[in-house]
């Protein structure tokens, strides 16, 4: 059976840190710093090399999480839940995903480059552009809708995203 690279990475940084300790423990010489140096930039590396590679041999777990997380935002943004919760949080759609926050704000910076804070604003700007495109609600009754307590709130998010207030938006629509 061939081992997984959980096993080979555990391996692998066993032995880094059993040379490091070797180092640590022999006679200290002019060079004894540098290999000890060289050991943890080493033990680094791979770190970073075993986190990223989860993302890839889960990929397509991966993606139906993706899937999952955009069925959740559109049911959230579609139903009455922005007026009585307000706005999603992280955590929330994390646990709701059954992922740790953490996880899924890394998952999502490596599929997407974006952190899930991102991916609900952007779900919420899409929101937002679609209610001012075809309602005639004003910018407050907006942003009530979509959970915020201050349409100032609302109206500096939308234009620190699409570059244009809200109502510079909806004029583009006349």
């Amino acid at each position: 059976m061939k081992p997984c690279f959980f096993q080979i990475g555990k391996k692998t940084l066993n032995g880094i840190i059993d040379n490091i300790r070797q180092e640590y423990h022999s006679n200290i010489d002019q060079f004894s710093k540098q290999i000890i140096v060289s050991h943890i930039e080493a033990l680094l590396n791979y770190s970073e090399r075993f986190y990223h590679r989860q993302f890839i041999v889960r990929e397509k777990a991966n993606h139906q999480i993706l899937e999952r997380l955009e069925d959740l935002l559109t049911r959230y943004f579609d139903n009455e839940e922005l007026l009585s919760k307000g706005l999603p949080t992280v955590q929330h759609i994390a646990e709701t995903l059954n992922v740790s926050p953490k996880y899924l704000s890394g998952l999502l910076k490596v599929l997407t480059g974006q952190s899930t804070q991102q991916h609900i604003h952007d779900k919420l700007i899409e929101k937002a552009k679609e209610k001012l495109s075809t309602t005639h609600l004003s910018v407050s009754e907006i942003a009530y809708e979509l959970g915020f307590e201050h349409s100032q709130s609302f109206s500096k998010l939308f234009k620190t995203k699409t570059k244009l207030s809200p109502l510079e938006f909806r004029q583009s629509f006349s």
